[in-house]
């Protein structure tokens, strides 16, 4: 910062914000996947289903909105949508009929393979040396892991 950053109130202009660079990043990768997950057929947060369920297949709603950081009243109507497009099915848990069960259906797990494009063609758009864009994924995983941590 130069002296004139040095001020109280300078603190306050919108260019110093951590949180409104995050804010403007996240919308220029959000408008990146937007065009890329159209030819599947998925909007960002059912993408981030997909990948939770092609990681490990067969999971509670539970476990997939530990992982994402969403709640099930959040959760359960993307996965609603994800179901009747024929990608996952949802079942109670035998041994815990309060749990629901999360599958993917033969066409979810064909999908996979038109995603795997996805992230070299992220990384092509974002004009960045792989071994950056690794770099800024672990600083902003440090980041949301303080925050998370922090006191109330």
């Amino acid at each position: 910062m130069n002296d004139d950053d040095s001020t109280a109130d300078s603190w306050l202009k919108l260019d110093l914000q951590v949180c409104f660079a995050l804010y403007s990043a996240q919308l220029a990768m959000s408008k990146v996947y937007r065009k890329l997950l159209k030819e599947l057929g998925l909007t960002y947060p059912q993408y981030l289903v997909m990948l939770v369920l092609w990681e490990r297949d067969r999971q509670s709603v539970s476990e997939i909105g530990e992982r994402l950081f969403l709640d099930s009243a959040t959760l359960t109507p993307l996965l609603k949508r994800l179901e009747n497009a024929g990608l996952i099915g949802r079942q109670r848990s035998r041994p815990d009929e309060r749990q629901v069960e999360v599958t993917l259906t033969a066409t979810g797990r064909a999908l996979r393979q038109k995603a795997e494009g996805v992230p070299e063609a992220v990384l092509c758009a974002s004009h960045c040396r792989p071994e950056e864009l690794v770099q800024l994924r672990d600083e902003l995983h440090s980041l949301r892991q303080r925050l998370d941590n922090a006191p109330s």
